[in-house]
């Protein structure tokens, strides 16, 4: 009898971790040197997304990385980069609003944001962080936001 009460839980409990695993989702950004957006662009430049959830930066040249920005990721949530010319893999973990821009091209408006679930966890920091963004990418971040 306990042998098969076992066996049941461990069932239960592999079919949820599979369940868990297949409610996770992987979304596609590319890193365009020209988009419908303008030059040096994310497409797209926002991604809504859930906890678990992959977002895989793709370059269409070796010019572009992509990394988040410090300030504007969920508390707890640590930067990360990718290489120059390669992909760059971002899980989201936590709810809330990370901020990513492609180094070499972050003046230009090279930015994007990641929303996982509501975003509300540091949604008001990381629009005030997003103020002092410089160039382009300030007012590629307000309208971003502002369509939120």
């Amino acid at each position: 009898m306990l042998k098969r009460t076992f066996l049941t839980l461990a069932l239960a409990g592999a079919a949820l971790a599979m369940a868990g695993e297949a409610a996770a989702a992987e979304h596609r950004v590319q890193m365009l040197n020209r988009g419908e957006g303008g030059n040096m662009v994310f497409v797209p430049a926002v991604v809504r997304a859930r906890p678990g959830d992959t977002i895989r930066y793709v370059p269409t040249n070796p010019g572009h990385n992509a990394e988040t920005i410090a300030g504007m990721l969920p508390p707890g949530v640590q930067v990360t980069r990718g290489a120059m010319g390669r992909e760059y893999v971002l899980q989201v973990t936590r709810p809330g609003v990370y901020g990513v821009k492609c180094a070499p091209h972050y003046g230009m408006g090279m930015v994007g944001l990641v929303v996982v679930g509501d975003g509300a966890a540091n949604r008001a920091g990381a629009q005030q962080h997003a103020t002092t963004a410089p160039g382009i990418a300030r007012r590629r971040f307000a309208e971003m936001f502002g369509r939120l």
